[in-house]
């Protein structure tokens, strides 16, 4: 039995997908119900509610061998260890109490850099690492960089101004991957029931590349000039609590995209197996460019 958090979210919606063909037991926790495809409804069992509900976490991990974890965004949040650890606390509870043997959780890298204590969402997820590790369960992180999809945030800027903003310099080359590509590593491991112990596994997609590297590309594919602007920490701030974000979640962004700018954004060395095949061309050519049209 295979348990599916966030299945309707961007990255579990596709691991969901991944795994229907397979023959394991599927079981997914989801508020809403009529957000799954019909087919997903007929595949899965359902678990209706939040995973930070404890009776909701005991009853879907019932028999469970493997869960994937993901901390659903919390803007309001009065700090980012509520929003990580703090949510994820009765579901680790839930691990032990009903015996699941495998969790494969999504988090961030930069584990041992220098600035990893004061990285504001990458910080708390190292400590959701910690805890879930804590628990005994044989744990796999996948620790990411920057999503491309990321950008879909900026879908209107980009189609509107021709521009796309960000706190990074924008000659900094940092890896970053697709969603696609951390959904295929995350159904791999959820479908392998011979690992065990705790690891990181990083998913850093096939290249380094810097916001005018992808302000280059998404040029060519778009067929329009677009170029990135760099802005100050206060003014990513006021964008975000402006956006109805809480002083402390978007104190945390901002942390965490200067802990970058100070060499996080390439404290995970690139390894045959971390590099991943979807390549920023390809996502603009797949992804991007169909958001701009529609």
């Amino acid at each position: 039995m295979i348990v599916i958090t966030t299945p309707t979210g961007l990255i579990g919606h596709q691991v969901l997908n991944n795994l229907l063909n397979s023959d394991e037991q599927i079981r997914v926790i989801v508020r809403d119900p009529s957000r799954l495809s019909p087919r997903e409804r007929e595949r899965v069992e359902v678990v209706q509610g939040s995973h930070g509900d404890l009776d909701v976490v005991s009853r879907a991990f019932a028999g469970a061998d493997s869960v994937f974890w993901v901390v659903p965004p919390d803007p309001h949040a009065e700090s980012v260890e509520a929003a990580y650890v703090d949510f994820s606390r009765l579901a680790c509870d839930a691990f032990k109490r009903q015996g699941v043997k495998r969790v494969v959780g999504v988090s961030a890298f930069g584990r041992g850099a220098a600035v990893s204590g004061n990285a504001g969402y990458v910080t708390a997820s190292l400590a959701m690492d910690d805890l879930i590790a804590s628990t005994g369960v044989s744990y796999r992180a996948l620790t990411m960089p920057t999503f491309m999809d990321n950008l879909l945030r900026q879908v209107e800027s980009i189609k509107n101004q021709g521009m796309f903003f960000d706190m990074l310099s924008g000659d900094l080359k940092q890896p970053t991957c697709a969603t696609c590509d951390i959904a295929t590593v995350a159904a791999r491991l959820l479908l392998d029931h011979t690992w065990s112990g705790v690891e990181s596994v990083p998913v850093l997609g096939p290249e380094d590349l810097s916001y005018n590297d992808m302000a280059q590309i998404m040029s060519e594919v778009l067929g329009r000039p677009v170029r990135f602007q760099q802005i100050t920490s206060e003014a990513m701030k006021a964008t975000l609590t402006g956006f109805g974000m809480s002083d402390a979640m978007a104190q945390g962004m901002v942390d965490m995209i200067a802990a970058y700018d100070q060499g996080l954004a390439t404290a995970e060395p690139r390894t045959p197996e971390s590099t991943t095949p979807t390549s920023f061309r390809q996502w603009c050519e797949e992804v991007l460019r169909p958001a701009i049209l529609a």
